[in-house]
């Protein structure tokens, strides 16, 4: 590695040979000298999960000048911890997940295993981004992705971001975007989740299905929007998840606790 380019941790959760990770390595090799720390099989759905009762291996698989590829056998954030702390000689400069098969915007950045990455990578106050790619294929066409990614990384670079805060870039499935549109998280859930099938011996198991639903369609200003309209959605994502708006609603609230006598004439 050379000391006078950024250095750029890459993991995602499709595994260190899925064809996203591959084009993301293709797209930033100009950029700076990268370090792939990725799972050795799809980890999707993990989210910020971690190994604890079992032990962690991993092994390089690739070097090259500039380039160095390890697979690991934890989850998409156990990857970044132990990069940061066991396999890089110093803090990476950056910290990309992806780029995922499968949209990961709305609801989707509680679950997934992309943004985990970026998650953790800002825990550690390292710049962070996740990319992905609203289509779960396996031979999904990266190609589009490619100029807009090199700005968004050398943008950051350039211009950093806030302690504990990552960006969530989503990229619609289309052969080429409108523009870059910095949202906000689109209000979405998961209805239908699990259908039903009846085993051959006579119990009933269940499957992940289930579609993605926009409880706020009219927003012109959210993910969902922008993805739908042919924008690369930019959402920014904090660490801190506290509600400070409802926190100071809660301090007019009466948190004093009866006395006995008042506990007695309740009974």
């Amino acid at each position: 590695m050379t000391s006078n380019r950024p250095l750029i941790l890459i993991s995602n959760d499709d595994g260190f040979q899925a064809k996203g990770i591959s084009a993301l390595i293709r797209f930033l090799r100009p950029i700076g000298d990268i370090v792939v720390v990725a799972p050795d099989v799809a980890r999707s759905g993990y989210a910020t999960a971690l190994t604890i009762k079992s032990p962690l291996h991993f092994s390089k698989v690739r070097q090259e000048v500039g380039l160095t590829v390890y697979k690991c056998t934890g989850t998409p954030t156990d990857c970044v911890k132990l990069a940061v702390s066991t396999i890089l000689s110093r803090t990476p400069d950056l910290v990309i997940g992806g780029i995922n098969h499968g949209d990961n915007s709305g609801v989707n950045i509680h679950y997934s295993g992309t943004m985990g990455i970026a998650l953790e990578g800002a825990i550690n106050n390292i710049p962070s981004i996740g990319f992905s790619l609203c289509n779960y294929s396996q031979d999904a066409d990266f190609t589009p992705c490619g100029p807009y990614v090199k700005k968004i990384v050398n943008q950051v670079l350039q211009n950093g971001l806030p302690k504990m805060t990552c960006l969530n870039v989503n990229f619609p499935d289309t052969p080429e975007y409108k523009g870059i549109k910095i949202c906000s998280q689109s209000k979405t859930q998961w209805v239908k989740e699990y259908e039903p099938f009846t085993h051959p011996f006579g119990e009933t198991f269940y499957w992940m299905a289930g579609y993605m639903e926009n409880l706020d369609p009219k927003n012109t200003e959210n993910d969902a929007w922008a993805l739908a309209n042919g924008y690369v959605a930019l959402v920014t994502a904090k660490v801190d998840l506290t509600d400070y708006a409802l926190n100071e609603k809660m301090e007019q609230w009466d948190w004093s606790l009866p006395t006995k006598k008042e506990e007695q004439s309740l009974l």
